[in-house]
């Protein structure tokens, strides 16, 4: 009677060992996903408008369709969430390289360079708009002196804006790469 028992209580104890077994490679053999990532996408909600930037600017690596999940993968080997290209933030201004944080030269810099980059692109942009209100003003003047004498010093003004912001560029660019030696205002 025991031999029967045995025979019959072997095979069963090995069949749910091997059930257990493969039950546990299921588990963790099924790819695992965060529930959001730093770019805003929480599934099954939509990705939002501004995801592919921000997946270009953290994420360069990754797929640009929000189904195929790459940026919500989680690493098995470690468990832990993807991260994002070291160095950089995104922002409502767009990606900022902060190389080693704001506690760095680097990061300070990069952070400095974006803002002014964004600056020096205003004021050459309002330049170039004034001058073509003042060409323009110049051709409607219809052969008024006083609309002439407006539109030219409209003209004169812009290309004169258009130079002091060339030569701030150019300074800030000398005394931060040349004279003061600060990391990152190096030339491209």
């Amino acid at each position: 009677m025991r031999k029967i028992t045995f025979l019959i209580i072997l095979p069963l104890f090995f069949l749910t060992i091997t059930a257990c077994f493969l039950t546990i490679n299921q588990v963790f053999a099924d790819e695992s996903y965060a529930v959001c990532d730093l770019c805003g996408y929480c599934p099954p909600n939509n990705p939002p408008s501004n995801w592919e930037k921000c997946v270009d600017c953290l994420y360069p690596g990754a797929s640009k369709n929000p189904g195929s999940k790459d940026t919500l993968k989680i690493n098995p080997s470690d468990n832990s969430a993807p991260t994002p290209y070291p160095g950089r933030k995104y922002t409502v201004f767009g990606c900022i390289n902060v190389a080693g944080g704001f506690k760095t030269e680097e990061g300070v810099v990069g952070v400095g360079q974006f803002f002014l980059n964004i600056f020096f692109s205003i004021i050459g942009g309002v330049a170039f708009l004034f001058l073509l209100y003042g060409g323009l003003t110049i051709l409607l003047s219809q052969s008024n002196p006083e609309k002439l004498n407006y539109g030219k010093r409209v003209v004169y003004g812009a290309i004169i804006g258009l130079i002091f912001s060339f030569l701030s560029v150019f300074i800030v660019r000398i005394l931060a790469s040349n004279i003061l030696r600060i990391p990152g205002f190096a030339g491209p």
